[in-house]
């Protein structure tokens, strides 16, 4: 399969190390692209629930198709998010064609974009964080049930559901939540005059024009790879929001069609490295703590 041009991929809240990341379908939407450009809009790897002991190959593989586009020379943006907000400290940092960042500002075709991941929006990251990160061990439990549901039901005939997308959908508060984070960052791009506003985080892939006044602007969010496996590509002059369970030549393509040609022993050897890195990650944030 001959893989499609895109000026810029935006992909968001991918969760990598936890249960419920999919990472093996990222993988093959990452293979089937040639990005100019990435932007990586936080929570890439989820470095609240990070363990040694789960980290498959299918996660360390896309990290290695991530460092392959920066050798390639692919600009690539990793905008921190909440779940890997370590990385904060390390904002400003540049590497080739790779940089750190909390947002970035881009002039697409005569029109300001602003993205960035959007958890300061979030009034429970500002003042209860201890809550943010419980509700993030219950919504990958979730997942894992729902994961579990799922593999009888299609075995028996049945369809498969998304219990988190149904409890959103479903509960007023988390309907308001999403409402008002919409509002919210289409509010703040308006008053700073840009065309676009780029966000993730609310796992709610989203293109729709939001007006105020006389002003409008373009709020798109990049959704998730959890549940609803999505990202926004920009090319053409447009946006349009990618979804891999729509991407039906795709997601029906076998995995081991889209092997990596990375060595086994050179992949395991990078995994170590990784693994201790983040186990760093974690040592510091707990001595910050005490």
């Amino acid at each position: 399969m001959a893989k499609r041009d895109v000026d810029i991929v935006v992909i968001s809240d991918v969760h990598l190390g936890t249960y419920g990341c999919r990472s093996k379908e990222l993988l093959k939407y990452m293979k089937s692209i040639n990005p100019k450009k990435v932007i990586l809009n936080g929570d890439i790897i989820d470095i609240w629930q990070f363990s040694k002991r789960y980290w498959p190959k299918s996660h360390m593989k896309v990290i290695k198709h991530i460092m392959k586009w920066i050798s390639n020379g692919i600009e690539v943006h990793y905008i921190t998010g909440n779940h890997d907000e370590m990385l904060r400290k390390f904002v400003g940092f540049e590497l080739g064609s790779f940089s750190i960042i909390n947002k970035l500002l881009l002039d697409l075709d005569d029109k300001k974009a602003w993205f960035f991941h959007g958890d300061v929006f979030d009034v429970t990251m500002q003042h209860s964080k201890w809550i943010a990160k419980l509700g993030a061990v219950g919504y990958d439990s979730l997942i894992l049930l729902n994961s579990a549901i799922n593999f009888f039901t299609v075995k028996f005939g049945g369809s498969p559901i998304s219990m988190s997308k149904k409890i959103k959908n479903s509960v007023k508060s988390a309907v308001k939540f999403i409402n008002n984070f919409e509002k919210i960052a289409a509010d703040i791009a308006i008053e700073n005059q840009y065309d676009y506003v780029v966000c993730g985080h609310i796992h709610q892939p989203e293109m729709r024009e939001i007006k105020n006044n006389d002003s409008s602007v373009m709020y798109l969010n990049s959704g998730d790879w959890i549940e609803n496996l999505t990202s926004l590509e920009y090319n053409n002059k447009q946006w349009r929001i990618y979804s891999y369970e729509e991407d039906s030549a795709l997601n029906k393509k076998l995995d081991k069609n889209i092997e990596d040609d990375f060595e086994e022993e050179e992949l395991l050897e990078n995994k170590a490295i990784f693994l201790n890195l983040m186990k760093e990650f974690q040592f510091e944030n707990a001595i910050k703590k005490k």
